[in-house]
């Protein structure tokens, strides 16, 4: 080694020796496990003898021998189709409230985030089931406004519903986002069009939209991702069980019930592999999309 090349490599070791936990971990707790996993996705694995291999074995029984498996498919994209723009819309919703000149707007954007913090903790999932219960807060405002309470632990697309409505009300994250982006649009916009006698509707559609879309697509993206990977509110409604009629039974607790409680590792790995490619389906289809509805100044020459 030359004298040059060992001067530049001292002089990068502090470099290295602070990236290094990180690669490290990467590579203990991300890459690794990840090959692991894809080679036992071709086999029968239930962690107390070795895997055996069986080729596409776990796949063949996944698209054709599994009719719990279509179903928890079709449990998820129900899901994620119907909880990510409703909570992507109500996010901002009240981000736009939250935009406006008002007292104690720190408090209210406090209150309005705190949701997303604890929203997905085991504690408030048990308080969920609580206030969907038989006895609980909705059924009784229901019976005082005179309707007919829900039976949401008995009905596979009422407790979808339930399920659906804590996904909406973790909307704290999108919404700080949304407001930072509303933050950044010109108020010169808004007062031009006024004088140009533009409707506050006509501004959301002409001037808000197009200038949100990067951070509506970036917020679409991260929130379909968390979606499809629920997997604390399910159980702990479900009791782990995926019901009523495994109308809760969203992949990842399938995925969880199959590696964990049935020991089909192997299976288990290959449904994992399966929602990863779909998912990166899903985010390549939204970026190819977006050329047409993502509006980028950069390329409009601003």
């Amino acid at each position: 080694m030359s004298l040059r090349n060992h001067q530049s490599l001292k002089a990068n070791m502090t470099g290295y020796a602070f990236i290094s936990p990180f690669i490290v971990g990467f590579l203990a707790f991300t890459l690794i496990p990840m090959f692991i996993s894809l080679y036992l996705s071709f086999t029968t694995y239930n962690l107390f003898t070795p895997p055996k291999w069986i080729g596409l074995g776990n796949f063949e029984k996944m698209f054709t021998g599994d009719p719990k498996y279509w179903n928890s498919i079709r449990v998820t994209f129900t899901y994620v189709l119907v909880g990510v723009p409703l909570r992507l819309i109500f996010a901002l919703f009240v981000a736009m409230i939250l935009n406006t000149k008002s007292r104690m707007v720190g408090t209210y954007r406090t209150m309005y985030y705190l949701p997303s913090i604890i929203g997905g903790s085991v504690a408030v999932s048990i308080m969920w089931r609580n206030i969907f219960s038989n006895n609980g807060i909705v059924n009784s405002l229901l019976s005082t406004l005179g309707a007919t309470p829900v039976k949401w632990f008995g009905d596979p697309d009422a407790s979808l519903t339930m399920l659906i409505t804590l996904s909406v009300w973790q909307f704290g994250s999108s919404m700080l986002i949304f407001l930072a982006g509303l933050k950044n649009i010109p108020v010169e916009l808004y007062e031009a069009s006024s004088v140009d006698g533009a409707k506050p509707v006509r501004k959301f559609f002409s001037i808000t939209l197009p200038l949100l879309s990067p951070i509506i697509l970036f917020n679409l993206i991260m929130q379909t991702i968390s979606a499809f990977m629920t997997f604390v509110p399910a159980y702990v409604i479900s009791k782990g069980e995926g019901g009523p009629m495994d109308g809760t039974m969203l992949h990842s607790l399938y995925l969880f019930r199959q590696a964990f409680m049935f020991s089909n590792m192997g299976y288990a790995a290959a449904m994992a592999w399966v929602m990863l490619i779909m998912i990166g389906i899903l985010t390549a289809i939204l970026f190819i999309t977006s050329r047409y509805w993502v509006f980028y100044e950069t390329e409009k020459g601003c």
